[in-house]
């Protein structure tokens, strides 16, 4: 398995720990600075989401500099994206840190996107990453990290950033979803049987 494999692997590894951090029943002291505060695992597992969502760029440079792009490496690549965003918007879910309904249009476009993928892929295609798509995955993490630190700096001026943040990111998930429907109509007419 190559390098880059193995940051991939080491992003889906990190799930679990950032869920079991962010939800441990445990309270742990709270960081207080002015009108802010912030819990201590909450505080790591947002470092620790931080440090997992830059391995996705870092993964697929090493891959394509190096010519280690691996089949394997096409497949892990997106699931890890996906198994990281969709586990830390259920835990902001359960923390009352994001409504429901916006993790679930997140989490819808992400598994229709996912089965035109499979589509293409049946049909010997490969969907490459729109730069819509691209910026759906920049402003969701954007926001999970503004949600993850309770609006951390924006709330020392009462700027509801995370929430702004959220709706751009929920936008922008909608929109770039519908771009690669329309871009990609043919793969849904053909017939598949």
């Amino acid at each position: 398995m190559n390098l880059p494999n193995k940051i991939t692997l080491a992003r889906i590894f990190l799930v679990p720990i950032i869920v079991i951090i962010l939800l441990m029943n445990v309270k742990l002291p709270t960081i207080e600075f002015a009108d802010f505060e912030i819990t201590y695992n909450q505080l790591i597992g947002t470092l620790i989401f931080i440090l997992a969502a830059s391995t996705d760029s870092l993964d697929g440079y090493i891959a394509r500099k190096n010519k280690m792009v691996t089949n394997l490496g096409k497949l892990l690549d997106p699931l890890a994206d996906k198994l990281l965003v969709t586990a830390v918007l259920i835990c902001l879910v359960e923390l009352d840190k994001c409504p429901a309904w916006m993790t679930i249009i997140i989490i819808s476009r992400e598994w229709a996107v996912t089965m035109l993928r499979q589509v293409a892929a049946l049909e010997g295609q490969a969907l490459a990453a729109s730069k819509w798509g691209k910026w759906k995955t920049a402003t969701q993490i954007t926001a999970i990290i503004a949600l993850l630190l309770n609006n951390f700096p924006f709330a020392l001026i009462d700027f509801p950033f995370d929430d702004i943040s959220m709706w751009i990111a929920v936008v922008i998930t909608i929109y770039s979803g519908i771009d690669y429907f329309v871009k990609n109509k043919d793969l849904l007419n053909h017939d598949h049987s």
